[in-house]
């Protein structure tokens, strides 16, 4: 019998809108039900009851739930209270976990409902993008030996005045994890519309393999570099707990991606998987003088306009001057601009130069601590299908580029096959050590 955190997410409960804008019906309407979604996620978890395995669940809000009331909230006030829009949003969820409680009910397991706040979810004051400080476990593990299963509604939590806030992009997977490190869960399941986690996106790469084991550290780069499947902060969050991850679909009963701590097996495999963003612009800073302190200048300022730089590449001194380019999210880039064109001014620089059609491809690997030769490797590759590297960024275990964005499929597809053939290394391997 294993103790279980089960998570569920909005396209396991319900369909998505297509985002069109609210007029009077809409506001008077409810979203669309999927009852079928909901008793399909309820059969889910009656077989793991019926298996003997002890179940905490939480989820997000069903459908286009989120999308539904962001519109509600537009349409009233141009900018809405961060306060008020987190008593809004809380909502969504609290929906969720009632009706997905009564599906329970219908099929003969009894549940009970949960906000975050009536299960102890404390949070720091930030509305909007709050962090958990503490969860007091204590009521759940008691409705669990009570034979119940606990529906806890994930994104949201309350600070020490009773505050309702909610945790920002990826609030729900955070909110089990954080669960499963509370009551000590033996695995935290998250389940998905896909079949775990692939050595890259099948969409973009045909060849992409379902990856069945990785480390929390290849996960959470993989995570921040733009794989969209679980959000860095929850791998974090469970890196830092021990709280292994599986990563399944809701559509069958098959095994998905297994995220847990390393083993020596796993380096292995040099390259786990390959992962790109589209989401980022550069930014170069011409002809800046060259001497001590200009960079601490210039990314302090970006720091304190609270603008998150990623790669950074700085020329070779020419005539006392360094150009300094620096990519940073497209949804920072007007204020990054702006901001850049007042510092090249004060520092003396010849002028700012931008572009926006760029993207970032990165291999991730643990293995690359121990073989020797990946960079070489990667580059060659992406010569040979005539692409042209702009930035290189490194770390441990990972190697990031960027291109022109025209390029990303031709330079996924070429380092993915560059890359692999390590399964059949692995297993060749394993084999020999048998």
């Amino acid at each position: 019998m294993a103790l279980i955190v089960q998570k569920f997410g909005g396209d396991a409960l319900g369909d998505k809108g297509k985002g069109r804008a609210v007029d009077n019906e809409d506001l008077r309407s409810s979203p669309p039900l999927s009852a079928e979604k909901f008793r399909h996620v309820a059969r889910i978890a009656k077989a793991a009851r019926d298996r003997g395995d002890q179940l905490v669940i939480t989820v997000s809000a069903f459908g286009d739930t989120t999308n539904r009331l962001l519109r509600m909230a537009g349409a009233l006030c141009e900018e809405p209270p961060a306060r008020e829009l987190d008593m809004l949003m809380a909502t969504g969820e609290q929906q969720a976990t009632a009706l997905l409680a009564m599906a329970l009910h219908a099929v003969g397991c009894p549940a009970m409902s949960f906000t975050g706040p009536q299960v102890g979810i404390r949070t720091d004051q930030f509305h909007g993008s709050s962090r958990i400080r503490s969860i007091d476990g204590a009521r759940l593990r008691a409705v669990v030996a009570d034979g119940r299963i606990p529906i806890v509604a994930g994104f949201q939590g309350s600070t020490d005045d009773d505050e309702i806030t909610t945790l920002g992009r990826g609030g729900s997977d955070i909110t089990a994890v954080a669960l499963a490190a509370a009551v000590d869960a033996d695995v935290c399941e998250f389940y998905k519309d896909v079949d775990g986690i692939f050595t890259t996106d099948p969409r973009v790469c045909p060849a992409a393999r379902k990856i069945d084991r990785i480390s929390y550290d290849e996960m959470l780069e993989l995570a921040s570099l733009g794989a969209g499947v679980l959000h860095s902060r929850s791998v974090e969050f469970a890196k830092k707990y021990n709280v292994p991850l599986h990563v399944r679909s809701f559509l069958h009963d098959g095994p998905g991606t297994l995220v847990t701590a390393e083993d020596k097996d796993m380096e292995h495999v040099v390259v786990s998987g390959v992962a790109f963003n589209r989401d980022e612009a550069k930014i170069s800073l011409m002809n800046v003088p060259d001497r001590p302190g200009i960079a601490a200048e210039l990314f302090s300022q970006l720091g304190d306009r609270h603008i998150m730089v990623d790669v950074i590449i700085q020329s070779t001194a020419h005539d006392n001057t360094n150009d300094i380019s620096f990519t940073v999210a497209k949804k920072d880039f007007k204020r990054a601009v702006e901001a850049c064109k007042e510092i090249a001014a004060a520092l003396g620089a010849a002028g700012v130069q931008t572009d926006e059609r760029i993207a970032k491809v990165s291999a991730v690997g643990v293995g690359m601590r121990s073989h020797t030769g990946v960079a070489g490797k990667m580059f060659k590759a992406l010569a040979d299908a005539g692409i042209n590297i702009q930035m290189i960024s490194t770390s441990e275990i990972k190697i990031s580029v960027v291109i022109a964005d025209t390029d990303l499929e031709g330079a996924v597809q070429a380092v993915h096959h560059a890359f692999e053939d390590q399964t059949e290394f692995r297993e060749i391997e394993e084999t020999t050590a048998c």
